[in-house]
């Protein structure tokens, strides 16, 4: 499975979106500094993903979800979990 995946930073007010084939042992990179790009909003917390059985759907989707288009839809499909932050 591949999963696309969106953490967030309470510490820098911040999402990431990533995609990966391993979910729990990317978070967990994220939250061991072993991430450049996120070492300095540690702790990161999983609030959203998704499976794919193709690697190459999960790009596209992970690709989408960093669009304009895919941000206002995050916004719709998560607007009581990024409500609450």
């Amino acid at each position: 499975m591949y999963y696309v995946y969106i953490i967030y930073s309470s510490k820098l007010d911040k999402t990431y979106k990533g995609s990966t084939d391993n979910l729990r042992e990317r978070i967990d990179s994220h939250n061991n500094r072993k991430v450049k790009s996120t070492k300095l909003g540690i702790p990161w917390k999983l609030i959203y993903y998704e499976a794919f059985i193709s690697k190459v759907d999960a790009k596209r989707e992970e690709l989408f979800l960093k669009s304009g288009k895919g941000r206002e839809r995050l916004q719709y499909l998560l607007q009581n979990t990024l409500k609450k932050r």
